[in-house]
């Protein structure tokens, strides 16, 4: 998966019509491109900036039905994200792992509720179930999370699901697609729709912001799968266009691990904004989080700020469950991630806490396909959706979609999610062979984290990586787990991708001070 490749062979002909161009490189877009191409379309994708870059690398790191779902009667968004759940796990291994969850109980009702519900929720997983939910006493609830508020603690209801690193299965859902003959490519913003003589979409006027150059590219079908900026593509179609997506922020906190002692994740069902709070385990640390804050159109950003009253909400949330109550001082790192929630004809007066998670799709009057809404987890099956609906819009031969059982790049099975660099699955062979080569790769970007040199010119060479925050946000998750750290490691990651690039000592000191400024707003004063 190589950047200067891939744009050489989207240059070669010019006048090539693809079958489909998908914008958008997040969780829905990457999806889609495997799905086309592994049924034999011809398939090219466009990233404004880096995959992942907006909320598909924000997330809470769950692969999960959706428990809260369950409790809004939204029964077919739990069926429909439990079973594909079950097949990403089969399908990606080496990123989706098996977590257990723990519901404490501080009032003497909530244990026979949650327990109900946890086995509703367990059987409508069916043979794609990751374990069955049980009731445990107070002292296996302290057992399990020993620094867990003792104080009225009755006991706990333990289930499992799925947890998974978003930014690694999105980088290898572009390789996955590459090795399907699909043509992915970021830093190449659309910039405009090519419409034919009936004002039918016809493809897509891109520009490389690494040359400048703009290429156009025709296609037969179009896919807008943009999550928040669905709106802004739909503007280029149809200036009067209604907005079609009610954006909701969320963030996270990330702590150290001894803010949660042992291995299981803690789930709090009802916070005092209704909304589930979550304390998961993920690479060594512990993610806390999310909120719910809608946000207006105006306010959409790649890169979403905290706001001080959610900062303080998930301090204080997370103190009544904790008995070591997290400052400021110990968040290693906030992030924010906005949800393309798509809006409803009702949904005006509603919270958007209260707005479904499934997907909604859309065909305009010019052939334009929209795919908004939805969440990580059915992202197979938004591609699916949309790939179907592709080939009846553009007359595209009709051909089955094969990813329930395709394996995803790097698949390996029975992984050890505790060693280093598990989640390159079987690229770890390829990393190795790099500094059995060159043994100064071997060396450790900081002495405190377990990466390497080696990850840096990987990153470049197979990842498309193309800017330090590439590699430190998303190829790796320093600046998500540690961002003061990551701004350490920043002066040598671009020395190396500059080698690797063939980038001048200019271009080393405008990433560095870049990332720097990025990194600040991760940190909490």
């Amino acid at each position: 998966m190589q950047r200067d490749f891939l744009l050489k062979r989207l240059e070669q002909k010019p006048d090539k019509q693809w079958d489909i161009v998908v914008i958008g490189g997040g969780a829905t877009g990457l999806g889609i491109a495997v799905d086309a191409a592994s049924r034999g379309y011809k398939t090219v994708l466009f990233e404004q900036s880096d995959f992942a870059k907006g909320t598909s690398s924000r997330s809470t790191k769950l692969v999960h039905g959706g428990v809260r779902y369950l409790a809004q009667g939204d029964i077919s968004l739990v069926l429909e994200a439990l079973r594909e759940r079950g097949l990403l796990r089969q399908n990606a291994p080496h990123l989706v792992k098996n977590q257990a969850f723990i519901i404490p109980n501080y009032d003497w009702w909530e244990g026979p509720f949650y327990n109900v519900g946890m086995k509703v929720y367990d059987m409508m997983a069916g043979r794609l179930g990751l374990g069955p939910s049980e009731k445990i006493s107070r002292e296996e609830t302290l057992k399990a999370i020993p620094n867990l508020d003792e104080h009225q603690l009755n006991g706990g209801i333990i289930y499992y699901d799925g947890q998974f690193d978003d930014s690694r299965l999105a980088v290898n859902l572009a390789q996955t697609a590459v090795e399907n003959e699909a043509i992915v490519l970021n830093y190449m913003p659309v910039t405009g729709l090519l419409k034919d003589r009936g004002n039918l979409v016809c493809g897509v006027e891109v520009t490389d912001t690494e040359s400048g150059e703009t290429h156009r590219v025709h296609s037969r079908v179009v896919i807008n799968a943009t999550g928040v900026f669905v709106d802004t593509i739909l503007s280029m179609d149809d200036a009067g266009t209604e907005p079609l997506v009610r954006p909701s922020q969320g963030i996270h906190f990330v702590l150290d691990k001894s803010f949660l002692q042992g291995e299981s994740a803690i789930m709090i069902p009802k916070t005092s904004d209704g909304r589930v709070l979550f304390a998961v385990p993920w690479h060594g640390k512990v993610v806390v989080g999310t909120t719910d804050t809608p946000l207006e159109i105006a306010d959409i950003h790649l890169e979403p700020r905290a706001l001080e009253e959610e900062i303080e909400f998930i301090l204080t949330t997370a103190a009544q469950y904790l008995k070591k109550d997290p400052q400021k001082k110990d968040v290693l790192s906030v992030f924010a991630g906005l949800r393309p929630l798509a809006a409803q004809q009702d949904s005006s007066s509603r919270s958007t806490k209260e707005i479904s998670r499934s997907h909604r799709l859309m065909v305009s009057l010019s052939g334009l396909i929209t795919i908004t809404g939805g969440k990580w987890t059915t992202y197979r099956k938004m591609a699916e959706d949309t790939v179907n609906k592709a080939w009846m819009v553009g007359g595209l031969p009709e051909r089955k979609c094969v990813t329930e059982t395709m394996p995803i790049h790097g698949y390996v099975k029975n992984t050890r999610f505790d060693s280093p660099g598990y989640f390159y699955g079987a690229d770890r062979t390829a990393i190795n062979s790099l500094i059995q080569a060159e043994p100064d790769l071997g060396q450790l970007l900081h002495p405190d984290y377990e990466y390497t040199r080696a990850q840096v010119v990987w990153a470049v060479r197979h990842e498309m990586a193309r800017t330090v925050e590439d590699f430190l946000s998303r190829r790796i998750r320093m600046l998500l787990l540690d961002a003061r750290i990551s701004m350490v490691m920043a002066t040598e990651v671009a020395t190396i991708m500059a080698r690797e690039l063939k980038r001048d000592p200019g271009w080393i000191q405008s990433q560095v001070t870049d990332y720097q400024t990025l990194a600040k707003g991760y940190i909490l004063s």
